[in-house]
């Protein structure tokens, strides 16, 4: 009975970090300048980043430089330039579509690098939960551009394979998820900066509504958000993780609608019905089978016994 609650809490407290990257579409609409997709990339990891390792005060060490390189570049370096990338490009939700295959990659992933084979029942759960997030979402019509959809693919790749090695790696002993998010977002920050002021150029100016929306992401957005994003990896399935990845677009179909005064269809509940109870049936972890005990034990197990009882009596006395 605890360890069932403790696994609810787990997964409540991971279900957190999805619900606050709902958030993002908001603030940066609302507080943040236009057109700066990598800059604000960068704002959101390096500053949180170092926040954590300045708090931490922990660096890698040994082979774990390169392993949280590799980490920092799949879940953040990556991921945030090639999901902008997807979402200037595709009409719509496209790129939240996209984005909501992310458990059937991390199913592949899973098989291929933790042993986790997946169930016809997971498979069938990821496609309901892509069929859910696209009824909410997708909306405009249009000619999908090809560098948009490949640029949403990578980063729902990218986003898998992070998931799936931060599982496979761990943490190195002694070290909390705390010091591996605070790594990892510093890795993925270093590695849009240099991005960034190529592509786009100097940072813009910046008003007080823009840096109140710059650390809402930074610290609750990413900070808190991808620490506890790590720390359910870390207690939980790679595939359960993953699953709870539908509430971002959920949630920032809410906040569309309570704070933003967009309406949601019929069609849309229903949509937000069906990625939910994905999300729930996502969750479940099939109770291991315990060997049935033998009702009927034949005179040949009889008569062993009785031999190896024998061999073994002169010893005990």
């Amino acid at each position: 009975m605890k360890r069932t609650q403790s696994r609810i809490a787990t997964v409540a407290l991971t279900a957190l970090a999805p619900v606050s990257w709902g958030s993002t579409y908001a603030v940066t609409t609302e507080f943040l300048p236009a057109d700066r997709p990598l800059f604000t990339g960068m704002m959101r990891a390096l500053p949180a980043g170092l926040a954590l390792l300045l708090v931490t005060r922990r660096l890698p060490r040994g082979e774990w430089w390169w392993k949280a390189l590799v980490l920092g570049a799949l879940n953040i370096g990556a991921f945030f330039p090639l999901l902008f990338l997807a979402a200037y490009r595709l009409p719509g939700g496209m790129a939240a579509v996209i984005g909501s295959l992310g458990p059937l990659w991390v199913a592949g992933l899973a098989a291929l690098f933790l042993g986790e084979r997946p169930s016809l029942r997971t498979l069938l759960t990821g496609i309901a939960a892509a069929l859910g997030v696209s009824l909410v979402v997708l909306k405009a019509t249009g000619a999908l551009d090809a560098v948009g959809v490949a640029a949403g693919v990578a980063s729902s790749v990218a986003m898998a394979a992070g998931t799936v090695f931060t599982k496979r790696w761990g943490r190195p002993e002694g070290v909390g998820p705390l010091v591996l998010t605070g790594w990892q977002l510093t890795a993925g920050g270093l590695l849009i900066a240099p991005v960034a002021f190529l592509v786009e150029g100097a940072p813009p100016a910046l008003d007080g509504r823009n840096l109140a929306g710059y650390l809402y992401l930074a610290l609750v957005n990413t900070a808190v958000g991808y620490w506890l994003w790590f720390r359910g990896i870390g207690r939980l399935t790679a595939t359960s993780v993953t699953f709870l990845g539908p509430l971002s677009p959920l949630t920032a179909a809410v906040i569309g609608w309570a704070a933003l005064g967009q309406a949601l269809s019929p069609l849309q509940l229903t949509g937000m019905a069906i990625a939910f109870g994905a999300t729930l049936a996502g969750q479940y972890v099939p109770r291991a089978r315990t060997p049935k005990p033998e009702l009927f034990v034949s005179p040949e197990r009889i008569d062993q016994k009785d031999s190896m009882d024998a061999m073994v009596s002169p010893v005990r006395r």
